[in-house]
């Protein structure tokens, strides 16, 4: 018989080390990543609706904000200007659907004064609100 002691084998082992600083850069990548794809957008507090629809036709984004700046497309105009911001899109397309954003603070009349320069300019227009 032979009986001999077997040597012992060295126990397997996994570092995780590195796979902690990968971890971390993604994370970092991600984080620094989400803050650059928009940073020009005007950050609003939106009313809640329960029915929301998305609209595919030409669309014009028009944001007032809580201090009542207006912004139509990322531009800020006057009020005065609004009709005529407004009046040069129309022309470039047939038919134009404005997305209204607007801040929950807002008063009503604020909102009216932009729903009555759409209907005068025969532009459809679209209240943009959150889901509940």
């Amino acid at each position: 018989m032979n009986i001999r002691q077997r040597s012992r084998r060295g126990s397997a082992e996994m570092h995780t080390s590195a796979m902690n600083d990968i971890m971390f850069f993604l994370m970092l990548f991600f984080l620094i990543a989400s803050t650059i794809t928009n940073p020009n957008v005007i950050k609003l507090v939106l009313p809640k609706s329960s029915s929301g629809q998305s609209i595919s036709k030409k669309t014009i984004q028009v944001a007032i904000t809580n201090d009542l700046r207006y912004y139509v497309d990322k531009k800020e105009v006057k009020v005065d200007g609004l009709s005529d911001a407004l009046g040069a899109y129309k022309s470039l397309a047939k038919e134009l659907t404005i997305v209204l954003n607007v801040d929950k603070t807002v008063a009503i009349q604020d909102v009216v004064q932009v729903m009555d320069i759409a209907q005068k300019l025969n532009i459809k227009l679209v209240l943009a609100t959150e889901p509940k």
